[in-house]
């Protein structure tokens, strides 16, 4: 029993560590540059155009804080009217080096991919430097449909208070 036990907590462990794809690999810039353009299109140009182009129609997105967007038009009117209506100019930045990519497949044939890692959120207020608000984890899932990569899924937590992080 021990045996099987050990043996399983290594494929585990392998799964883990090797199943992150590499950097240099053609999904994980793709993913990339479409955590570029959700980001961009939804914080910094509010175009949701291009934001309706990336999200699934069957999407929902799940926050800590902010509780669940259970479809891609309230996800949107949320966008529109909360996010690109602040009293202030709001800011997402990467941390480039958590960003990890895990494909999915089936039947060895790719279908989509889990994209995690952290963020950090800044303000900038009229006649104030900008300053970090927030930090959090993000998890999504994307999905090919018809050829191109949808968001489907998001997952939103662990945000962070950078005052209360001291």
């Amino acid at each position: 029993m021990k045996k099987y036990f050990l043996s399983g907590l290594f494929s585990f462990s392998a799964a883990i560590v090797f199943g992150q794809i590499d950097r240099s690999t053609e999904l994980f810039r793709t993913l990339r540059q479409k955590d570029s353009l959700l980001f961009n299109a939804s914080f910094n140009t509010c175009d949701i155009p291009e934001l309706e182009n990336l999200v699934s129609d069957d999407f929902e997105f799940y926050h800590d804080k902010g509780g669940l967007m259970g479809t891609k038009t309230e996800f949107i009117e949320a966008t529109k009217n909360g996010l690109c209506k602040l009293s202030y100019k709001a800011r997402r930045e990467l941390v480039e080096e958590s960003l990890e990519v895990f494909p999915l497949n089936k039947n060895g044939v790719l279908y989509g991919a889990i994209q995690t890692g952290r963020h950090n959120f800044y303000a900038k207020e009229k006649d104030k430097l900008e300053y970090l608000s927030s930090t959090a984890i993000f998890t999504h899932v994307w999905l090919l449909e018809n050829g191109t990569w949808k968001l489907k899924r998001v997952l939103s937590y662990d945000h962070q208070d950078p005052k209360k992080l001291n």
